[in-house]
This record gives structure tokens, sequence and C-alpha cells, in this order.
């Protein structure tokens, strides 16, 4: 594992923003893991329930439920297990970590999270 403050150290400025605002809002959520890897950071109760990384000025993350959602910053939507959806999300701006995203990651905590045997 590498230490979030290495993770974060060569990030551009507006996709560190944005990361910090994402991780702001799961940490809310109340007591998680952080596992913070070279690549990218992920979030896990028993069982990781999102990640997010960086490219370019932009914020990437992973929401991970077990049905699919349609979301305004969806790229693309896939199985992970038979029940778990990943669904890939594209942050530009700040304005699009609102409140649709903060109840996606709870419903990814409460039902991901746990483990889904």
């Amino acid at each position: 594992m590498v230490e979030l403050d290495e993770f974060l150290a060569s990030r551009n400025p507006k996709a560190l923003s944005l990361f910090l605002e994402f991780r702001a809002i799961v940490l809310s959520l109340g007591p998680v893991q952080e596992r913070v890897h070279r690549t990218e950071v992920a979030w896990a109760d028993q069982r990781v329930f999102a990640d997010a990384f960086t490219i370019s000025d932009r914020l990437e993350v992973a929401i991970h439920l077990l049905r699919w959602v349609d979301h305004p910053q969806l790229l693309k939507a896939f199985p992970t297990t038979r029940k778990v959806m990943a669904h890939r999300l594209s942050i530009t701006a700040a304005g699009q970590l609102d409140h649709t995203i903060a109840a996606l990651l709870a419903e990814a905590l409460d039902t991901v999270g746990p483990g889904t045997r």
C-alpha cells in the first residue's frame, strides 16, 4: 500500500480538488477502510464499494451497486461479479459531485460494502 500523500503528490490541481471532494463525501458516510494504491484509492467495508483515480484534470470513479443506474457522467457500467455492477463515471467539475453521487455512494456502502454473499 501507498501513503495518501504519496498518491496525491503528482496530481493535476483540478483533479486533486475533485478527488479530495469525492473523498470527503465517501468519508462522511461513516467508518470505511481507505485502501491507497499507486494508481487509485478504494473504499470498503468488507468489500470495495467505490474507487477513484485521476486522468489529466478529471476524476474517474467507480461506484459498485447491485443494480444498473443511469447518470449524466456515466461512461460505462459493467458487471464485476454475478451480482455487482461497477458504474464508471467521469467527473470534470465540482458541481457534478452532488447529492446524486452521495446517494449512490451511500447505497453502495449499504448494499455492496458488507459483502454480497
